[in-house]
């Protein structure tokens, strides 16, 4: 990814973490900013697939919320349409509680909480995959706003900021927003015991002394494999052990 568009990134990210800063501590709005980020990767990634199995040619996020409703209400089409999303994502949001939609909705002064809370819901109970996906995230925490309108100004402001991520044209999006927000907020967010966090390079160079002449060797572990996964996606990561 282009240092640009990565310090774009990272603005992004800081800017979100400010509306969040003063009302709680890195160790809980961390968690906010990367489910948000993570239920608008899923979003986003859903719209644009949707689009390519529609055969449809679109530019953005916008138009491929347009085809995608027109699809689902169409009977003669949304059933297979959905059957393939499940298929090749393990998951489908209805066409109103995708991040794009709800984006609508705030700014139109039509957003609520509980349609967020809802998406939440039905990406966790898709799949064994994403069981429990969002749990850290009290869409109704006091935290956020002494009342629902406050707590819902506040999420809709972090939606904002993070609107602007292009999550399918921008690389690896989800894991330079993961390895910044852990490394930007490690000092303050490593409060379970035995969490650490591993810089990408330091990360790297052991799977790779770990998995030296191992390569092809048959009978590993399943945690050998992730290891070796960590190699050939050169992912961040945070630890627990």
């Amino acid at each position: 990814m282009a240092k640009e568009s990565t310090k774009s990134i990272y603005q992004i990210l800081w800017n979100s973490a400010d509306i969040l800063r003063s009302k709680m501590d890195a160790s809980e709005y961390k968690n906010y900013m990367l489910g948000l980020i993570f239920y608008k990767y899923l979003s986003d990634n859903m719209l644009h697939h949707a689009a390519e199995l529609l055969e449809e040619d679109v530019e953005g996020l916008i138009q491929a919320q347009e085809v995608y409703e027109k699809a689902y209400n169409d009977p003669e089409v949304k059933d297979d349409l959905l059957y393939e999303l499940n298929f090749d994502f393990s998951y489908s949001l209805e066409p109103h509680l995708t991040y794009t939609a709800l984006m609508r909705n705030i700014y139109k002064g039509k957003f609520q909480l509980e349609d967020l809370a809802q998406g939440f819901r039905n990406i966790e109970q898709s799949s064994d995959l994403f069981e429990n996906l969002f749990e850290d995230i009290d869409l109704y925490s006091r935290k956020l706003g002494a009342s629902a309108q406050k707590q819902n100004e506040t999420i809709s402001a972090v939606m904002k900021e993070l609107a602007t991520l292009d999550m399918a044209h921008q690389g690896d999006v989800l894991g330079d927003a993961y390895e910044y927000l852990i490394g930007q907020f490690a000092s303050d967010s490593g409060k379970k015991a035995g969490e650490f966090y591993t810089p990408q390079a330091v990360s790297k160079l052991m799977t790779q002394i770990v998995l030296q002449g191992k390569e092809n060797q048959k009978g590993f572990t399943v945690y050998e494999r992730i290891i070796q996964k960590l190699i050939q996606f050169n992912e961040p990561h945070c630890c627990y052990v």
